[in-house]
């Protein structure tokens, strides 16, 4: 059985390996509890979308260029392990974290952010009730965060972030836009075209 220490260990040990950073994990994704996976499974297939590869082996990555990893990491039962994701982050190559968690005390996001500084994190409030704790940051202490249960656009945010340094991830950014635009174009000449009524029963029979 793993145990915290393991998962500590696991960090550190890779944090000090010199691994070359094109080999590592881009985007860190860590949440509260298992409980969070399908409201962050937006992240996940946002960056699927993206061309991202899932990395489970730190020291055996995919073919894929860029690459996210995933964690449970509670703030609030392992606290260390918490703090060994933050502290690790630069060294193990990571560019850019999204956090989520749920519940009133959702300090998984605005603690990492803390930790991990000046790495960006982005914060995803599992639920509405998250939203005031993963915003709730001092002055000096920045965190990004989207709306409550919106990791999709979170990955499209840590993305961005990415974009501004690879041009391989800003043109599949740009692509993207440009299919959600060509999208809308096909939706409202077929809404025009083929009237309200016709345009319900397309659509139902795509369905």
């Amino acid at each position: 059985m793993t145990t915290v220490q393991d998962l500590i260990d696991r960090l550190e040990s890779e944090a000090n390996s010199d691994a070359d950073p094109d080999s590592t994990p881009d985007v860190g994704v860590i949440m509260g509890s298992d409980s969070d996976l399908d409201t962050m499974q937006g992240a996940f297939d946002a960056l699927d979308e993206l061309g991202f590869a899932e990395q489970t082996d730190f020291h055996d990555p995919p073919a894929a260029r860029f690459t996210y990893e995933a964690y449970v990491v509670s703030a609030h039962r392992t606290p260390e392990l918490m703090y060994a994701y933050g502290e690790t982050a630069a060294d193990r190559g990571l560019d850019v974290i999204v956090a989520g968690a749920g519940g009133k005390s959702a300090d998984l996001p605005n603690m990492t952010a803390s930790i991990a500084y000046p790495i960006p994190v982005v914060g995803v409030p599992v639920q509405e009730k998250s939203v005031d704790s993963v915003i709730g940051m001092p002055t000096g202490a920045p965190i990004v965060a989207v709306d409550a249960g919106k990791s999709f656009n979170a990955a499209l945010s840590a993305a961005q972030v990415l974009g501004r340094e690879h041009d391989e991830v800003e043109e599949r950014l740009v692509e993207y836009h440009e299919d959600l635009v060509a999208g809308v174009a096909d939706v409202s000449a077929d809404l025009h075209d083929l009237g309200v009524e016709g345009f319900r029963e397309s659509r139902g029979r795509e369905q």
